[in-house]
C-alpha cells in the first residue's frame, strides 16, 4: 500500500497512441464518437490465433518516428516513443512546453515487455547454428526497460527512469510510483504512463493464458500523463485536469480477490476524504473471466450503474493488457472534458490481474472543460 502525502499530485498533460491514431485529440475524438476499431487481420502479417484486433493504424516505427535510431526499435519501443513526442509535441504547440532534463522522470507501465522480441530472441537460441546465435540487435529490446530507456534518450530526459512491470495494473502502479518520486524531491515532474503492443506472440499468451476468451478483440497503444506537485503555485505550464487524492496497490494473499479489491477500493476512498456520492464516474479494467465481472458488479454496486457505465474504453480500443490503466485515466479525462457537471467530483478507477495484483486510485476532476483535449 502507499502512503498519502500533503499536497496532492495533479494531471497537467495526456497523450496517446491508440487505434484511433496518433495524438490526444485523435484518441479523445474518438472515444466521444464511440467508433469501432477492431479490423481484420492480414494473416500473412499476423501469424496468431486472431483474426481481429484493435490496431494503431498503419503504425510502422520507421515510418513514423524516420530511419534515424529506429532500425532496431521493436513496435513496443515505437508505441511508447511516439506516445511521448505526441505529448511533447501537443505542449509546445500550446506554447508551454513540457521541460527536458534533470528535472523531468519518465515512468513507464508495462505487462512483460514485448512478448513477441522475447519469443524471437529466445526462439533463435533453440533454432540457430551453434553456439546459439541469436540476432545480437534484438537483445536491448528483450529487456522490459528498452522503451522507457530509449525514450528517455531520444527526448533528453535525466531524471529517474523506471519500468514498472506489473500485468494489467501496470499502469496505475507506474501512477504510484511517479506520486512517490514527487513525494520524496526525486523529481520536479513526471511523465507517467503505460504502454502494450499487439503481436501474434502476446496473442498466444492471451489465448492459452486466460480464465476466459474476452469479449473484446485484443488492442495496443500507450497512454501518457505529465504529473506534478499539486502545492507548487502558479508553476505548472498548464492548468491541472484532475487532482490524485489517493492510490492503493494489494495483493491477494487470501485467494479472495473480489473482497481484496473492495477494501482497496475502500481503503483509497477514504484516504481520499471522499463518499461514494461524489463519484461521477468508475472505471473497471475490463479483465475477461469471473474476476473482471465481479470487478464490474462492485463497481455497480458501491458507486450506481450510471457512474460505472458512464464511460467506455476497453470495448472501443480493446483489451490492452499493461496498457489498459493509463487508457483508463485518459478516458476519465476526455469524459470530464465532455461534462461540466463532473467538475469538483471523482473519478474511481480500478485494475484487477488474474494473479493477484489489484489497485484502486481516486483523482478529483478540476473541470478545465476542453483543457483535456
Amino acid at each position: 500500500m502507499t502512503s498519502d502525502t500533503t499536497g496532492h499530485p495533479v494531471i497537467t498533460a495526456w497523450s496517446a497512441v491508440s487505434p484511433y491514431g496518433l495524438g490526444r485529440t485523435a484518441h479523445a475524438e474518438g472515444i466521444t464518437s464511440g467508433g469501432p476499431t477492431a479490423a481484420a487481420l492480414d494473416t500473412e502479417v499476423w501469424r496468431g490465433p486472431d483474426t481481429t484486433a484493435c490496431l494503431v493504424p498503419d503504425f510502422e516505427v520507421r515510418t513514423v518516428l524516420g530511419k534515424a535510431g529506429t532500425r532496431t526499435m521493436d513496435r513496443m519501443t515505437g508505441l511508447a516513443v511516439t506516445a511521448v513526442r505526441e505529448l511533447f509535441q501537443e505542449a509546445e504547440d500550446a506554447g508551454s512546453p513540457v521541460p527536458d532534463g534533470t528535472g523531468t522522470a519518465l515512468v513507464l507501465g508495462t505487462a512483460l515487455g514485448s512478448a513477441q522480441t522475447q519469443h524471437t530472441f529466445v526462439r533463435a537460441s533453440f533454432e540457430e547454428a551453434k553456439p546459439y546465435d541469436v540476432p545480437a540487435q534484438m537483445m536491448p529490446s528483450v529487456l522490459m526497460n528498452c522503451p522507457a530507456s530509449a525514450t528517455a534518450i531520444r527526448f533528453g530526459l535525466k531524471g529517474p527512469n523506471t519500468t514498472v512491470a506489473g500485468g494489467r495494473s501496470a499502469g496505475l502502479l507506474a501512477l504510484a510510483y511517479a506520486r512517490r518520486l514527487l513525494a520524496a524531491g526525486r523529481a520536479e515532474r513526471t511523465v507517467v504512463g503505460a504502454v502494450e503492443e499487439y503481436s501474434a506472440a502476446r496473442a498466444w499468451l492471451e489465448k492459452h493464458g486466460a480464465e476466459a476468451p474476452g469479449t473484446v478483440p485484443l488492442g495496443e497503444g500507450c497512454a501518457v500523463l505529465v504529473l506534478e506537485p499539486g502545492d507548487a503555485e502558479g508553476a505548472h505550464a498548464h492548468p491541472p485536469l484532475a487532482e490524485l487524492l489517493a492510490i492503493d496497490v494489494r495483493a491477494d494473499v487470501r485467494g479472495d480477490l473480489p473482497g481484496t479489491l473492495a477494501a482497496c477500493v475502500d481503503e483509497a476512498l477514504a484516504r481520499s476524504g471522499t463518499g461514494t456520492e461524489e463519484v461521477w464516474a468508475a472505471l473497471g479494467g475490463g479483465l475477461p473471466g469471473a474476476y473482471g465481472a465481479a470487478e464490474q458488479e462492485l463497481l455497480a454496486a458501491r458507486f450506481g450503474t450510471e457512474a460505472a457505465e458512464r464511460l467506455a474504453g476497453h470495448e472501443l480500443i480493446g483489451d490492452t493488457s499493461g496498457a489498459s490503466g493509463a487508457f483508463q485515466l485518459a478516458a476519465a479525462l476526455v469524459g470530464a472534458a465532455d461534462d461540466p457537471d463532473s467538475a469538483g467530483r471523482t473519478a474511481v478507477v480500478t485494475s484487477v490481474d488474474r494473479d493477484g495484483l489489484v489497485a484502486c486510485a481516486v483523482l478529483r476532476l478540476c473541470g478545465n472543460g476542453g483543457a483535456g483535449r
